[in-house]
C-alpha cells in the first residue's frame, strides 16, 4: 500500500488518532465511511454504464481469452512442434512422413556448401553501394 509496511502504517494511524483527538474521531470515521460508500456507488454506476453502452455484462466476459500470456511465442512454437502431424491435410493427400525419416531424407539431399577463400594478402571485395 503506497510503499508503507505494517509497522509504519500503525505508527501513522496512532499519530492520526493523536492529531484528530477523541472528540473529533467519530466525525472523521463517519466521513471515511461516506467516502467508501461513494466510491462503491461510483464503481457500480460505471459497471452499469459499461453494460448499457457495450451491451455485455462484465461478469460474463471470458477474461482468459484476453490474457496476453496466451500469446507467448515460445509456448505457441512449443505447442506447434508437439502437435501430431500424422493426420493428412485432405482426404486425397498422402499421410505425412515421420520426423526421423524426413530428417534422414533431408540430410541425404542437402547441397554441399562451397566456401571460397581469397589468396593470402588479397583484400576482400568492397561494394560502395552496399554500405
Amino acid at each position: 500500500m503506497l510503499g508503507i509496511n505494517g509497522p509504519e502504517f500503525l505508527l501513522l494511524l496512532i499519530i492520526g488518532l493523536l492529531v484528530i483527538g477523541p472528540s473529533r474521531l467519530p466525525e472523521y470515521t463517519q466521513k471515511l465511511a461516506n467516502i467508501v460508500k461513494e466510491v462503491r456507488r461510483m464503481a457500480s454506476g460505471a459497471r452499469e454504464q459499461i453494460k448499457e453502452e457495450v451491451g455485455i455484462d462484465i461478469d460474463e466476459v471470458d477474461w482468459k481469452k484476453y490474457d496476453p500470456r496466451q500469446y507467448d511465442p515460445r509456448r505457441i512454437i512449443k505447442e506447434a512442434l508437439l502437435e501430431d502431424d500424422t493426420k493428412p491435410v485432405s482426404s486425397g493427400a498422402p499421410a505425412t512422413v515421420s520426423a526421423a525419416a524426413a530428417a534422414t531424407a533431408m540430410a541425404e539431399h542437402r547441397p554441399v556448401r562451397v566456401v571460397e577463400q581469397l589468396p593470402e594478402g588479397e583484400p576482400a571485395p568492397f561494394d560502395s553501394e552496399a554500405t
